[in-house]
């Protein structure tokens, strides 16, 4: 008797298909612009064009395959670590990130620094940093300035990266902090330019490339001296944030090489970068889209005076489905696969869109409306929301983001009524590697209550 037996989504053996992936065949400096420019309009009609399965051709990593196929992506993500390469995919953040970056190793490195990772960012971990972001995060409104136009990304960008010197970093008052705040405002805001110059060491020795390298330099100089003292510090074991602990679990860690200082350097500045500018991101879209509706921001600040953190945290999530902060994730692959009737070749990059499946309505009815009840109850489903990535890969620092912003709004909320600056929404724009309100969503706030 016949059995049906359905292949694979994705093949990483016997693959037969010679068919190439369809795509645009503009230079690589154009196709580089449109992506790095204007992604969001241009990813949604090369769909449109080509299908689930575009190549496109862009600077540095040359040949990458854009996914947009929800089956394919779930393949992605639960294939061998062996085949897609994470770290390999992101490697054009290697100038600042540094080679032992969790984000930008593979396979046993990247288990070994994960598991030394992990500690830290566990629900005993996570519950031992809500009363220092509770502090920070009431501070920070409590400046906020009254009738007056301000940009709350600006705002929350400020915000997020005082919780990574203190929460993460665990830098306390004085000269190193200002400094490090100071400098560490220039790390986080990547340019176009800058990201040019990583790729390209002549660059480096003239104008900004330069001068960012000088930062990242006396950066550097400024963690060293903070990780050599940790090490000797009497009190190191009670310590809470997330530079003692990593010092702690590495040192206590069975069968394993304790971190290095130079390992500690690139994972902290790992965590400054992809926890800074996402969680401040997230937190802007989130007030651009309540302060433009009225009920959802009542019902907001009705669950922040309440206590209601679930419904805080699916505003947020809502945030992140109608406005990815990152727009892909990458993997590498070290050889081919096929998908279809289609041949990816070894060494291209596959990149399954957030953007692309965020907006899909197949899996999201009438997405470009902001409704944060899509998260309450069973949510979204699975693999049709990933805006942490996804697999063994998915983001470490994820419970810690959506704390960190239902911390965050919970305290905007109770303390601010707040309005839009005009009643259009913004367009987004790209920065960096993060997609964010073009205007930095700007608001205006009102106290609610004299506390």
């Amino acid at each position: 008797m016949a059995t049906d037996i359905t292949p694979p989504v994705v093949r990483f053996d016997d693959v037969t298909a010679t068919r190439e992936p369809p795509g645009p065949r503009l230079p690589v400096a154009a196709q580089t612009i449109l992506f790095g420019s204007f992604r969001q309009y241009w990813l949604p009609r090369l769909r449109r064009r080509y299908g689930d399965i575009v190549r496109l051709r862009i600077y540095p990593k040359r040949s990458v395959v854009l996914l947009s196929d929800v089956e394919h992506i779930r393949a992605v993500f639960a294939g061998p670590a062996s085949v897609f390469h994470a770290g390999e995919g992101n490697v054009i953040l290697k100038p600042v990130m540094g080679e032992h970056s969790v984000l930008l190793t593979d396979e046993a490195v990247h288990l070994r620094a994960r598991k030394l990772l992990m500690p830290a960012f566990n629900g005993a971990a996570l519950r031992g940093y809500r009363d220092m972001i509770t502090e920070l995060a009431e501070a920070e409104v409590r400046r906020w300035p009254s009738n007056r136009v301000f940009s709350s990304h600006v705002r929350m960008q400020e915000l997020t990266l005082e919780v990574i010197l203190r929460v993460v970093f665990g830098v306390a008052e004085g000269p190193r902090l200002d400094e490090l705040r100071h400098l560490l405002r220039r790390i986080v805001d990547v340019t176009p330019f800058d990201l040019l110059g990583w790729h390209n060491p002549k660059l480096q020795s003239f104008g900004p490339w330069r001068r960012y390298a000088l930062v990242q330099r006396r950066v550097d100089r400024l963690l060293y001296t903070e990780i050599a003292e940790r090490r000797r510090a009497k009190d190191l074991a009670d310590r809470r944030d997330v530079l003692s602990r990593l010092l702690t679990v590495s040192a206590r860690a069975e069968n394993e090489t304790p971190l290095t200082d130079a390992e500690l350097r690139d994972q902290l500045i790992t965590l400054l970068l992809a926890g800074h500018e996402t969680t401040a991101t997230a937190l802007a879209w989130a007030l651009h889209e309540l302060v433009r509706d009225p009920a959802a921001f009542d019902r907001a600040a009705q669950a922040a005076d309440e206590g209601d953190d679930k419904y805080l945290e699916a505003v947020v999530k809502e945030a992140m489905r109608l406005h990815p902060v990152i727009s892909e994730v990458a993997r590498r692959l070290t050889r081919d696969i096929q998908i279809g009737d289609i041949r990816i070749p070894k060494g291209h990059t596959v990149m399954p869109s957030i953007s692309l499946v965020h907006a899909d309505p197949a899996h999201h009815p009438d997405p470009k409306r902001f409704r944060p009840e899509r998260f309450l109850g069973s949510g979204p489903a699975s693999g049709t929301w990933f805006p942490f990535g996804g697999g063994v890969r998915r983001c470490l620092g994820a419970g810690f983001s959506l704390l960190e912003s239902v911390i965050m709004l919970r305290a905007i909320l109770t303390h601010h009524r707040l309005a839009p600056d005009r009643p259009n929404r913004e367009h987004t724009k790209p920065r960096n590697i993060t997609m964010v309100p073009a205007r930095g969503a700007r608001v205006v706030a009102t106290p609610r209550k004299i506390t």
